[in-house]
């Protein structure tokens, strides 16, 4: 079914927990007719667990908050400066399963890269996107009666320290990047509205705005 997505997209900084109860909530209620939307935001600073993480990949957390999370995959951080998109997604109704959606999100961060010249990758053993041997973009997703919640993460303009404290996504000494660091001149925002279209893309959807 080829209907629009819905983007919503949020100034400033929104906590975790809210955004994770606003997910949650809006899976539960959804119904058969309901659009399926894609939200786009950014977090403070956070590190988050999800369900198949081990504490221990925790080093050093200091300030930084530590949550536990209801997506697949590990541990990974989220800041200002990266940009999170949340795919609210009823996957039988469009005719996909969740290796399709997968591979939809590390297309479109492979592709909207490859607009300024970088050469990324997917990696099976590893699930996410990766500009050499470092990670660029974070995916983890829950299925709940056929409908994901959860998306990537991609690392566009912002403090790579905190990387430093965790494993991420469980892996010992995993290199991070950014897309400033390749493309200093790419703005945040472009960068941003790139990503959304290349997702419509991937996914053969069209778009459509909503409110925040």
């Amino acid at each position: 079914m080829n209907t629009p997505i819905l983007i919503r997209c949020w100034p400033g900084l929104l906590p975790y927990f809210t955004v994770l109860d606003a997910m949650r909530e809006f899976t539960s209620q959804r119904d058969a007719d309901t659009p399926d939307q894609m939200w786009l935001l950014q977090h403070p600073p956070v590190f988050t667990l999800g369900r198949n993480a081990d504490a221990a990949d925790v080093l050093d957390p200091g300030p930084i908050p530590v949550i536990r999370s209801d997506r697949g995959g590990k541990v990974t951080y989220h800041g200002p400066g990266q940009w999170v998109v949340y795919l609210l997604i009823d996957l039988p109704r469009i005719g996909i399963n969740v290796r399709t959606l997968t591979t939809a999100m590390e297309q479109s961060v492979i592709h909207l890269l490859q607009q300024r010249g970088v050469t990324a990758h997917a990696r099976r053993d590893a699930p996410g996107v990766y500009v050499g041997d470092a990670k660029i973009a974070s995916l983890g997703l829950r299925i709940q009666h056929g409908r994901s919640y959860h998306g990537l993460s991609l690392n566009t303009e912002m403090d790579l320290s905190p990387f430093q404290r965790i494993h991420p996504c469980g892996m010992v000494n995993l290199a991070v990047t950014q897309v400033h660091d390749l493309c200093p001149d790419w703005s945040s925002r472009d960068i941003a509205e790139t990503l959304m279209a290349q997702l419509a893309i991937s996914l053969d959807r069209p778009l459509r705005k909503g409110g925040a």
